[in-house]
């Protein structure tokens, strides 16, 4: 099953926001339990979509899904690559 059409429905300000804030968040309240960060950020990708294309259609809301779960993605991947040079 080929799902490369999805990188179609990436925003790159999305993606950036929401890794920004997940970040905040993971770093500054340790009672947030880490399953719920990608609930919170797949939530606030559909809020900055809806907001930056003023407009509700399926597509949009797509997008901001799909950017906001990719960031959490983005940070383990950073998270790995990080600790994968500190030798850890």
């Amino acid at each position: 099953m080929d799902i490369s059409f999805l990188t179609d429905y990436c925003n790159v300000i999305i993606v950036g926001i929401c890794l920004c804030v997940g970040y905040v968040i993971k770093q500054s309240m340790p009672s947030v339990e880490n399953k719920y960060i990608p609930l919170v950020m797949a939530i606030l990708g559909v809020i900055i979509a809806l907001w930056i294309n003023m407009d509700v259609t399926p597509q949009i809301i797509l997008s901001g899904l799909f950017s906001g779960l990719s960031s959490t993605g983005l940070h383990q991947m950073f998270t790995k690559l990080i600790n994968q040079s500190e030798g850890e």
